[in-house]
């Protein structure tokens, strides 16, 4: 069954879409400016003409993904729990975001667009620990604490090795997060 050519509107947010749900499918390594001008039904041409290039699509699917995490995390409300079930909760919904943005040797990671996305999501990710119980001195190594726990998480729970019994990734990623934040008092 063919799909429906694209004909008119925004034909660069319809080749974000379709490079994101071929990514999905199969990966970044397997995206093709080609197909993706198949799949939206335009000529072979009309990728480049708005990417350059493959590297130019992926720094704009980076982008657009870094971007959308800092979204996510800025509604989690400097939360540290609610940012962490964020993170997860972005990186299952957008798969395809999520596999390219911290990849940095799939995309033009020093292009300006990408430099701010970043910074914006890094200072969203910052935002998310400042009522956490953390020692002041200790706020960079637990921000890259935050972001391991919840980064890992959410890539085994993407590669399905956290097996069948986790039916909600954000839900089963907060006991993990609060052990870090929030542990239980110690006995004497």
């Amino acid at each position: 069954m063919r799909q429906q050519p694209y004909h008119h509107g925004d034909l660069r947010r319809a080749l974000l879409a379709a490079a994101a749900q071929a990514i999905t499918e199969s990966g970044p390594a397997a995206l093709s400016l080609r197909d993706l001008a198949r799949r939206v039904g335009v000529s072979h041409a009309a990728p480049a003409h708005h990417f350059g290039d493959k590297t130019g699509l992926l720094t704009a699917i980076a982008v657009e993904g870094l971007e959308l995490l800092a979204d996510e995390l800025d509604r989690a409300g400097g939360d540290i729990l609610a940012a962490g079930q964020a993170y997860v909760r972005f990186a299952v919904r957008h798969r395809a975001h999520f596999e390219v943005m911290f990849q940095p040797s799939l995309f033009h990671f020093d292009a300006p667009e990408a430099v701010s996305a970043r910074q914006r999501a890094g200072q969203a990710l910052r935002t998310s620990l400042d009522d956490a119980r953390v020692p002041p001195g200790d706020r960079d190594n637990a921000r890259l604490a935050a972001w391991s726990i919840v980064h890992g998480f959410a890539t085994l729970w993407l590669a399905g090795a956290l097996g069948p019994d986790l039916d909600d990734a954000p839900s089963a990623a907060a006991p993990v997060i609060r052990l870090l934040f929030d542990p239980p008092p110690t006995h004497p």
